[in-house]
C-alpha cells in the first residue's frame, strides 16, 4: 500500500513568499533610499505606535462620561476589544506558523532586528490590536475613531517597512482586528443597564460627568 506523505509546505507552515514576497522586497528596498529622519519616525511608530491608542481610549472614556450609559459601556469595552484582538490573532498565528519574511527571504536587510524563528508572522499582532481599537473607538466617537484609524493604518504599514511582516500579514491582521472590534463593542452596548446602575453609586465620578 502506498502511503501519502503530508505536503511539506503545509508541514512547514504558511510560505508567505509565494503570496507577496516580491511586494515585500520592493517596499523594504525603499528603506535605503529614504531620509534617516523618516526611517527613524516609521521605526519608532512600528514599535511604540500602540501608545497612541492608550491616549485615545482615555479620551473616549472621558468624553463618554457626558453621554448615555450605552456609550459609556462601549467606551469601557475598547480595552477589552484591544486585548481580544491580540488573543484571537495570536491563535490564528499558532495555526499558520508563517516564518518572518526577514528570515525567509535571502538578502533582506530589515530596519529593525528580525524577530526570532518561532515568532510567527501571520497575521500581524500589531495590526490586529491597532485595528481592533480603532474600529471600537470609531463606534464610540467618530472623531477619536478617525484619528485611531489613521494610527492603525500607519502602524500596519510600518510593520512591513521595518521588515517584520509581509503585506498580507498586515491586511489579515486588520481584518481580524476589525471583526473583533465590531463584535466586542457591539455587544458592550447591552451592558448599558449595568452602567446606569453603577452611575448611581460610588463609581459615578468615573462613569458620569457632573
Amino acid at each position: 500500500m502506498t502511503q501519502t506523505l503530508p505536503d511539506s509546505s503545509l508541514a512547514a507552515g504558511l510560505d508567505g513568499r509565494s503570496i507577496d514576497g516580491t511586494l515585500y522586497t520592493e517596499i523594504t528596498d525603499q528603506v535605503a533610499h529614504t531620509p534617516h529622519w523618516l526611517n527613524d519616525f516609521l521605526s519608532f511608530w512600528a514599535t511604540y505606535g500602540l501608545g497612541l491608542f492608550v491616549i485615545l481610549i482615555l479620551w473616549a472614556w472621558w468624553r463618554a462620561r457626558g453621554e448615555g450609559p450605552a456609550r459609556m459601556a462601549q467606551a469601557l469595552s475598547v480595552p477589552v476589544a484591544l486585548v481580544a484582538g491580540y488573543v484571537v490573532n495570536d491563535i490564528v498565528k499558532s495555526v499558520f506558523t508563517e516564518e518572518r519574511p526577514c528570515l525567509a527571504i535571502p538578502g533582506t536587510h530589515p530596519l529593525q532586528p528580525c524577530p526570532g524563528a518561532t515568532d510567527w508572522a501571520f497575521p500581524s499582532n500589531h495590526s490586529a490590536i491597532g485595528m481592533a481599537a480603532a474600529v471600537a473607538l470609531l463606534l464610540v466617537n467618530r472623531k477619536i475613531g478617525a484619528i485611531a484609524m489613521v494610527g492603525a493604518l500607519l502602524l500596519g504599514f510600518t510593520r512591513v517597512w521595518i521588515g517584520a511582516h509581509y503585506p498580507h500579514d498586515v491586511l489579515v491582521g486588520w481584518i481580524v482586528g476589525a471583526v473583533v472590534g465590531l463584535i466586542v463593542t457591539g455587544l458592550a452596548a447591552k451592558a448599558a443597564p449595568v452602567v446606569a446602575r453603577l452611575r448611581q453609586g460610588p463609581l459615578r465620578p468615573l462613569l458620569a460627568a457632573g
